[in-house]
């Protein structure tokens, strides 16, 4: 992208996982209300050649909030401090300011609602779902009997076992969420939508397909390279790989 801004951004942990995704420096704006946490970002960033240039600003997130046009605004973990209006104020303002919008929320059914709340109101404004959805059709999991979501292991410095009460060096978080965008999009055939079940000579890999439909397919070792690959393939990731 050849802009960035990170809504709700606090200490910039967006803006880090963007730039370690896509190489090259660009204009990157932290918005948040906590201070604090903006000057902790602003001090972490000044490490990082392609963030030191950062606009850090305290902005309230909500219905009055203005975004500037970028290619790709953030919103990661905010939605689930917000009052329903400010919510659908802040992603309609983030639809219209970016050509791409990438939401996060935790990996609760809660989290899941609000994700597809917001998945809802960028279709309608013309944002086509890159992911995790192979589909811009409703979510085909009936409501109430289950979410989507991911997962993703997270390596806890000692003193992040101690805050957190925890011992071991890791943590498995759970989140939800939805990136889409106004170019054209050619979204993976399927998306595997639990964590695969490795068994003697088979992998069980629950998908969410283009149809759109949640179908649970086996694949053994018959396959040859694609039972290969589906031993490799992890929680999230698109099926068949590519290539495949």
């Amino acid at each position: 992208p050849g802009g960035h801004v990170d809504v709700g951004g606090g200490t910039g942990a967006a803006a880090w996982a963007v730039s370690a995704t896509w190489d090259g420096e660009r204009p990157v704006t932290v918005l948040d209300w906590a201070e604090p946490a903006l000057a902790l970002g602003r001090e972490l960033a000044a490490a990082n050649p392609a963030l030191r240039d950062t606009r850090w600003h305290r902005s309230r997130i909500g219905a009055a909030l203005t975004i500037e046009s970028t290619d790709l605004v953030t919103v990661s973990y905010v939605l689930n401090e917000l009052t329903a209006p400010d919510r659908a104020a802040l992603v309609d303002a983030a639809a219209h300011a970016a050509q791409a919008v990438v939401i996060v929320e935790p990996g609760t059914p809660d989290g899941y609602a609000r994700v597809i709340e917001a998945r809802d109101r960028l279709i309608s404004a013309g944002f086509h779902v890159a992911a995790p959805c192979p589909h811009g059709a409703a979510c085909p999991i009936a409501p109430g009997t289950d979410w989507c979501h991911f997962s993703a292991r997270v390596s806890r410095s000692s003193l992040h076992r101690q805050v957190k009460g925890g011992s071991l060096a890791y943590e498995d978080e759970k989140f939800s969420y939805v990136a889409a965008t106004r170019l054209p999009v050619d979204p993976a055939p399927a998306r595997v939508v639990r964590k695969p079940q490795i068994r003697k000579g088979q992998v069980l890999l629950d998908l969410c397909e283009k149809d759109p439909a949640l179908r649970r397919t086996t694949v053994t070792k018959r396959h040859g390279d694609l039972y290969r690959a589906a031993r490799d393939t992890d929680w999230g990731d698109p099926w068949p790989p590519a290539g495949g």
